[in-house]
């Protein structure tokens, strides 16, 4: 780990120059997704000297979205859908953007057809050629088809214990096994039993309270949050460039957990995404999809769903559109731990490492081994930094970095190759 003294470093003394720098940066952020904004932009504002590095050639994270050569709007790394029901949440990140309302809608091709996810009296109609028109009819029917499970122990228990061996195998296990590479049967009951099952005609994949998306994309939202005159960020930098390089006081840690140990207790494993893309004209105001998502449970078409991204971001005056076809792998960036009891034990074993290091904030998807949507690692970032910068101390917990003397008015701190200049 690098030098964590507080002293200035000494430099040779250039003519009439001084021969001391300012002090070096209070907290180092590797990450500028979620996790790591957040942390840099509330450390900053409690007059911390902040850098933020992230080896990726641009910030937001996996949020990244970029107009492409067609003009549209897209999401690099998958679509990225806001919601949630914590005014807290939407409150602090609309200090940075304003919204375009916007309920996600899937459908899922089966056969011939197409129906909503999750599964609802339309789905069921559909699917059976039925007319329920009542929840406790969709209820009794549902009640029917199920197989109870003494145990919830698999994906496969939690969903053919409410909906049945049919809806099991046309909407979930061809599905799951493309996302994860594994049967249902071998996966925790979490993964399937957090998918709703509706009795009602609600076509909408979230029900909660906020479903906006940031008007000019989430990249702006971030560029927003990180600009501050005491956060420098750093695009295309690895945290092996400077962890010897660049001195500071406190290590924000986004990145994967056990890629911080060097992957002396193993590797943590997750399932990663690739994407094709096609553009293709469409009328004005009109798309490719009837909704923004379709998924492809069969195991004969190889991805597992096509986003067409005017749908989120509002473009309904475009005369092209962008889809994305999204394939499940092996190999590549970590999205989606894999969530299996071994691979949890491991994440406790580093979860104990990480409690030895003084100071190093673990926080984000990656640093936990969470699957997180976005209003949850922003509640956890915002917590996160109240503990981790709060000058005062917490109950059972102690004060870890109290601001460093404010700058002059207007003033910015030395950039990145100053303070390493002056180490050299």
């Amino acid at each position: 780990m690098p030098d964590a003294s507080l002293d200035p470093p000494t430099v040779p003394s250039v003519g009439a120059a001084r021969t001391t720098r300012r002090a070096p940066y209070d907290v180092l952020v590797v990450g500028a997704g979620f996790a790591g904004s957040i942390m840099a932009e509330q450390a900053a504002s409690r007059g911390l000297r902040v850098l933020v590095i992230d080896r990726r050639p641009h910030i937001a994270g996996n949020a990244y979205d970029e107009l492409d050569e067609h003009g549209v709007l897209v999401h690099r790394y998958g679509p990225h859908i806001f919601h949630t029901n914590a005014p807290s949440v939407s409150g602090y990140l609309s200090r940075f953007t304003d919204w375009l309302p916007y309920e996600h809608r899937v459908l899922a091709q089966v056969g011939e057809q197409l129906v909503p996810v999750p599964i609802n009296r339309t789905t069921i109609n559909r699917l059976y050629g039925l007319e329920l028109d009542a929840d406790e009819q969709v209820q009794a029917y549902l009640s029917s088809v199920a197989e109870p499970r003494a145990r919830m122990e698999s994906s496969e228990d939690a969903v053919v214990g409410k909906v049945g061996r049919d809806l099991y195998e046309r909407l979930f296990r061809g599905y799951t096994r493309k996302q994860w590479a594994l049967d249902p049967s071998q996966l925790d009951a979490s993964v399937c039993a957090r998918i709703p099952v509706r009795t009602n005609t609600d076509d909408r994949y979230f029900t909660d309270s906020f479903q906006f998306m940031p008007r000019d994309g989430y990249t702006a939202m971030f560029a927003r949050m990180l600009d501050h005159r005491l956060i420098e960020t750093r695009v295309g930098v690895g945290f092996d460039e400077v962890a010897e390089r660049v001195r500071y006081r406190l290590l924000v840690w986004t990145g994967p957990i056990d890629a911080y140990f060097g992957h002396e207790l193993g590797v943590l494993p997750y399932r990663s995404l690739t994407f094709r893309t096609e553009t293709r004209p469409v009328p004005e105001g009109g798309y490719l999809q009837p909704v923004g998502q379709v998924n492809y449970p069969s195991e004969d078409v190889p991805y597992t769903r096509v986003t067409e991204f005017r749908h989120l971001t509002g473009q309904r005056e475009a005369r092209m559109s962008t889809v994305a076809y999204e394939f499940p792998c092996a190999e590549g960036d970590p999205y989606y731990p894999v969530p299996r009891p071994e691979n949890r034990e491991l994440y406790k074993r580093y979860e104990r490492l990480a409690a030895g290091e003084r100071d190093v904030v673990f926080v984000g998807r990656l640093a936990r081994y969470q699957y997180l949507n976005m209003d949850q690692v922003t509640a956890q970032a915002l917590l996160a930094a109240r503990e981790a910068f709060n000058p005062e101390p917490v109950p059972g917990r102690r004060a870890r970095l109290a601001p460093a003397p404010a700058l002059p008015a207007g003033a910015r701190p030395d950039s990145l190759e100053e303070r390493i200049a002056d180490a050299a």
